[in-house]
């Protein structure tokens, strides 16, 4: 079942992609980078942490977005976890908005869970997002209230480790990764399919719980028009730390 179900996902992306050859597609290249960070403090509550920066276009050149997201954790179990979370999102100034910056509120809630294969292991989550976007009037000033719509995201990591003892301080890994995007919502007309996020890279296990993660993600984006798509080449760099605070018992 979960095979197929990973066929019909690259499938559907596929289709999505051919169809999209012969209209307009813009292509750009980025950096994304971000410091992720999840703790537990009791064995049923825990928080999420996380921020990110990236760049707007030919890697180096000036900034596209910025974000912030917390979320308090309830803890189903060791392996599975239930997150509600806020966000908030930084546009610099950009095609619609030249000269200032425009930004999101992004409420979230979040069901995560681990499974292991021997030494490998695979990550997966389902994410709701309420996203209320700060409308805009021209390149310099924004308008009064916000666009709404509704995204559900669906992610799915694998990893395999590279040593026989499998994940451990100063050891390497190679991860796959890929994430969906679906908008929902009265406003929404055009591009009920919001993006796809494929990703293949490495992890350095630095510590027993931090690790670095860099590679290439290949982000393809529907535009709210229907008829235009983005295309990006991103270099992805990512600090992830999985803390446990709980007292050890002596």
């Amino acid at each position: 079942m979960k095979n197929c179900f990973l066929i019909g996902l690259l499938v559907a992306v596929a289709n999505i992609k051919l169809s999209a050859q012969t209209k307009q597609t813009e292509h750009i290249n980025r950096i994304w980078a971000a410091y992720f960070n999840q703790s537990r403090f009791s064995n049923k509550w825990g928080m999420w942490a996380e921020a990110q920066l990236r760049t707007k276009e030919n890697f180096v050149e000036d900034l596209s977005q910025g974000f912030l997201r917390l979320g308090l954790t309830y803890y189903l179990n060791d392996v599975t976890k239930f997150t509600l979370g806020y966000a908030y999102a930084n546009e610099f100034p950009s095609e619609n908005h030249k000269n200032i910056s425009t930004y999101e509120h992004r409420p979230w809630q979040q069901l995560q869970w681990h499974t292991k294969y021997g030494k490998q292991r695979m990550m997966q989550w389902i994410r709701l997002e309420e996203r209320y976007r700060r409308k805009v009037k021209n390149d310099d000033e924004l308008a009064d209230g916000y666009n709404f719509n509704w995204r559900i995201r669906y992610n799915i990591l694998y990893e395999i480790p590279f040593y026989k003892n499998g994940i451990e301080p100063n050891s390497w890994s190679f991860v796959a990764n890929n994430e969906i995007h679906v908008n929902f919502g009265k406003q929404i007309v055009n591009n009920y399919f919001d993006q796809n996020r494929f990703f293949l890279g490495f992890k350095y296990q630095m510590a027993a719980h931090s690790n670095l993660q860099f590679g290439y993600i290949n982000v393809f984006q529907q535009l709210g028009a229907g008829n235009k798509y983005r295309n990006f080449n991103v270099v992805r760099v990512f600090v992830f730390q999985n803390l446990d605070l709980r007292k050890k018992k002596p």
